[in-house]
């Protein structure tokens, strides 16, 4: 006959329902650049403190580390919509949490565009096209058929 295992903690900590890969998905889903951090090209982490109170409810949140130009609100009211699951412990006891995060602004990069062809020093640029392809004949015997190969070289002069 096996004994009960009995809990180690005696407080449980809030849980994020989803764990931190959820949370990290409605950062993503709620994170509005700020205009005026979007306009001053400003990039950083917002490093904020925020308590849990024993519902599960984010009630405060107090930034550590600041970035500025409106990124700061932006964090705390991202991390006032999380909402935590709280385990039941003793009766009556009610216990407020402190917990810590960093929220990464970084500026949405742009696609790399192609540089267009160059020409030499006269003004002239030449491109050559060209694609190979055998001759077919006659099988003498069945042998499987062979692709066509193209070839693109570009010629700069």
């Amino acid at each position: 006959m096996q004994k009960e295992r009995k809990d180690n903690q005696f407080i449980k900590k809030p849980i994020y329902p989803g764990g931190s890969k959820a949370m990290r998905e409605l950062i993503r889903k709620e994170l509005k650049y700020p205009k005026e951090a979007f306009d001053a090209k400003v990039e950083g982490s917002v490093y904020l403190r925020y308590n849990i109170d024993y519902k599960g409810k984010v009630v405060s949140s107090k930034v550590l580390t600041s970035v500025g130009y409106g990124c700061d609100e932006e964090a705390q009211r991202i991390v006032s919509k999380f909402k935590f699951e709280v385990p039941k412990g003793p009766k009556k006891l009610k216990v407020k949490f402190h917990k810590t995060i960093r929220i990464h602004f970084r500026l949405p990069k742009e696609q790399i565009k192609k540089p267009p062809i160059t020409s030499n020093q006269h003004g002239r640029s030449t491109q050559l096209t060209y694609s190979i392809t055998p001759t077919r004949k006659e099988p003498e015997k069945k042998k499987p058929e062979k692709k066509s190969t193209n070839y693109t070289y570009t010629i700069k002069y």
